[in-house]
């Protein structure tokens, strides 16, 4: 409710009071169970040479094979446009997975991979069929844990750092552009005469 105004009551024994008032509907978004969320792939693996020629590996094993059913007969334009699209979905979530919806920048590669395994390890450990397997891979998963934990805080403190630094940088020049401005100092730099032959004149009688 919005501009809500009070108008001057009639001249009576009434104890109502006139009100205007603008209204705004808003309809409740409704998600159907059969709607499809896409997600995205974690592209930041790229950056990973070890991912990269997985990716590239992985990617040719794939189009080979492809590739052989696509000169067969009877491939239209469409079958061969879903197949792409099916191997390159299910080549991305096999190497890159998806990615999260919050993911911090400043994670780098090998963290991601960290978080990566200590996903696994914890599925391990749910799956596990006997108290010796479980506990092995429960220490297993403790110590990566620990591993992930120190990376995480490593690397965020070296983007605070690198953040730290280039704010600092930022402010000096301000501060060197702003004293420059309030001094008014503005020399020109002195640059050396020329001939018209494009020759530097030192002597003071030929300049």
């Amino acid at each position: 409710m919005e501009d809500v105004r009070t108008k001057r009551k009639a001249d009576i024994a009434s104890d109502h009071r006139l009100l205007v008032a603008k209204m705004k509907l808003k309809l409740k978004k409704h998600w159907t169970m059969g709607r499809t969320i896409s997600q995205k792939f974690n592209t930041a693996f790229l950056q990973d040479t070890n991912k990269l020629n997985k990716f590239k590996i992985v990617l040719s094993n794939k189009f080979q094979a492809f590739h052989d059913l696509v000169n067969g007969e009877g491939t239209t334009v469409e079958s061969n446009w879903k197949g792409i699209n099916e191997k390159i979905t299910s080549l991305c979530h096999e190497v890159l997975g998806h990615k999260k919806r919050y993911q911090k920048e400043w994670i780098t590669v090998d963290t991601l991979d960290r978080i990566q395994k200590r996903k696994n390890k914890k599925a391990a450990i749910n799956t596990s069929r006997t108290r010796a397997k479980e506990a092995k891979v429960q220490a297993e998963y403790t110590e990566l844990n620990k591993q992930t934990k120190r990376s995480i805080r490593i690397e965020q403190c070296k983007y605070v750092e690198y953040l730290g630094m280039t704010e600092e940088k930022a402010a000096t020049r301000q501060l060197y552009n702003t004293t420059k401005k309030l001094a008014e100092n503005y020399r020109k730099p002195n640059r050396p005469v020329k001939s018209e032959e494009e020759q530097v004149i030192t002597n003071t009688e030929e300049q």
